[in-house]
């Protein structure tokens, strides 16, 4: 494949060629899963470099070692452990056989399949990890795939091309470019499984395509991410994990925290400690090439729109640092701290994904989780405290996709633990070796034994006069 736009009308023929390919290569061993994964790694390795500066210039100010942290380093994480790994994974599983038939040498295994070609959809706030984290299982399964990087982030979408198709064969892995239309194309193909990450509202296009095909979907998504803090919790170390969270990638990450509940009392000691500690990570945002800019100026002004209209409806703003008249021209924003607005506020109600956060009082723990239960199941959710009867009781009785406690997106990092969301904030999961049988096809095989004892027992027709009662003696509740 080049590395320009993509034209929808080749997206059939590329999957169809990648599909008689897998087709006509037979069984995947150990060894060729491996040595994929190997070369995803090379890859990253060899184009690290020009990969971190496009990603800067896409972003409008991306700090390289930033980049080279959550989306190279990241990535090659989530390979080197499906490498080392798959080959226990990939293991038929033993399954007991139902009597009789156990006892006459029958026997039953679960292989794990590959499923064929699989569909990738990355976003552009992590636009490597997104891509790669999931296509590290993908491999791992004995899978092909056909990447589609996020147009928002076009550099650095046609480096990732350039760099598979130097070391990659399009009937192996592909990279397809193109803008909003072409994904369109993309999730409307038929392929084997399609992995989709991004918004909720965008999700349902996705499930709306994928379902003309019955593709299996796995969806990672995002929701307003809660934090609970407790009246047992270190308010200061809570803070300060807020503030690396808020500074991580400008907010611009879909586990980032949206709303943190904070005993009432406790409020203005909360506020002056976070701003206190993001104003030490940022102590000025206007030309600091620490700060991660807001990737576009739609998504800097969505962001603004939710501050504002929260701030006409009477709520309190806090920014931090506190900055001067911020530079038109530049989309770094300092930390907007939007503090007890009113329920019907856009930013109560929209991901936010951005430099912002909304801050609520709470009176008792349940009044916090009665509040999340009111929006739709969040992708992650936090809790920080040291009471373990109260941490147990937030566990259950709340749902969410993961859940880190006195920290916040640490669980997202487990690389022997499925990541992925519930109901609107996402379906299916990727990491290690659920993410392994995400995308594999778990077959169930039965081998009979050499002799079959049914029409000797009775049990085919015609029916003997002992048929029916010895039915109906089965018949039992225990």
């Amino acid at each position: 494949m080049t590395y320009s736009d993509t034209a929808a009308e080749q997206l059939p023929s590329l999957l169809a060629a990648q599909k008689k390919a897998f087709i006509e290569a037979g069984p995947v061993s150990a060894e060729q899963r491996q040595e994929r994964i190997q070369r995803v790694i090379e890859l990253l390795v060899r184009y690290q470099q020009p990969l971190v500066e496009a990603i800067d210039l896409d972003f409008g100010g991306r700090p390289q070692g930033f980049s080279l942290m959550n989306d190279v380093i990241g990535s090659l994480a989530s390979l080197k452990y499906a490498r080392d790994n798959l080959s226990s994974w990939i293991e038929d599983e033993p399954r007991e056989v139902f009597a009789p038939y156990d006892q006459l040498g029958a026997k039953a295994w679960v292989m794990h399949q590959p499923k064929g070609s699989i569909g990738i959809l990355g976003t552009w706030n992590a636009p490597l990890f997104t891509l790669l984290s999931p296509l590290a299982c993908v491999l791992a399964a004995g899978n092909r795939a056909i990447l589609k990087p996020s147009e928002v982030v076009p550099r650095t979408a046609a480096v990732l091309a350039s760099a598979f198709a130097d070391l990659f064969d399009p009937l192996e892995v592909a990279v397809v470019l193109g803008d909003a239309d072409v994904a369109q194309a993309f999730t409307a193909q038929p392929f084997d499984h399609l992995v989709f990450t991004g918004s909720t509202a965008v999700a349902r296009s996705v499930m709306r395509n994928a379902a003309e095909n019955l593709v299996p979907l796995t969806l990672e998504l995002g929701g307003k991410s809660p934090v609970i803090i407790s009246r047992s919790a270190e308010l200061a170390k809570a803070a300060f994990s807020i503030a690396v969270a808020k500074a991580n990638n400008g907010g611009q990450i879909c586990i980032n925290p949206d709303v943190v509940y904070v005993p009432r009392e406790q409020l203005e000691d909360f506020i002056g400690a976070l701003g206190d500690a993001y104003s030490d990570l940022c102590p000025r945002v206007e030309d600091n090439p620490d700060v991660v800019a807001v990737v576009n100026a739609r998504h800097l002004q969505r962001v603004e729109r939710y501050v504002q209209d929260a701030r006409e409806r009477g709520a309190r703003v806090e920014s931090f640092p506190q900055a001067l008249k911020a530079d038109p021209q530049a989309r770094r924003r300092p930390l907007q701290v939007v503090i007890d607005p009113p329920r019907d506020s856009q930013i109560m109600h929209e991901e936010i994904f951005g430099p912002a956060l909304v801050v609520l009082p709470h009176e008792q723990m349940e009044q916090a989780l009665e509040d999340i239960h009111r929006r739709e199941r969040p992708l992650a959710l936090y809790y920080f405290g040291q009471d373990e009867d109260e941490q147990r009781y937030v566990l259950q009785h709340s749902i969410s996709g993961g859940v880190t406690i006195n920290d916040v997106m640490m669980h997202a990092a487990l690389h022997d633990a499925p990541f992925g969301g519930i109901g609107a904030s996402g379906m299916g999961h990727y990491h290690g070796r659920e993410g392994f049988l995400q995308f594999s096809h778990m077959r169930t095989v039965f081998k009979a034994p050499s002799h079959d004892p049914r029409r000797e027992w009775g049990l085919l027709p015609p029916y003997g006069e002992h048929f029916l009662p010895t039915m109906q003696s089965m018949v039992t509740a225990v």
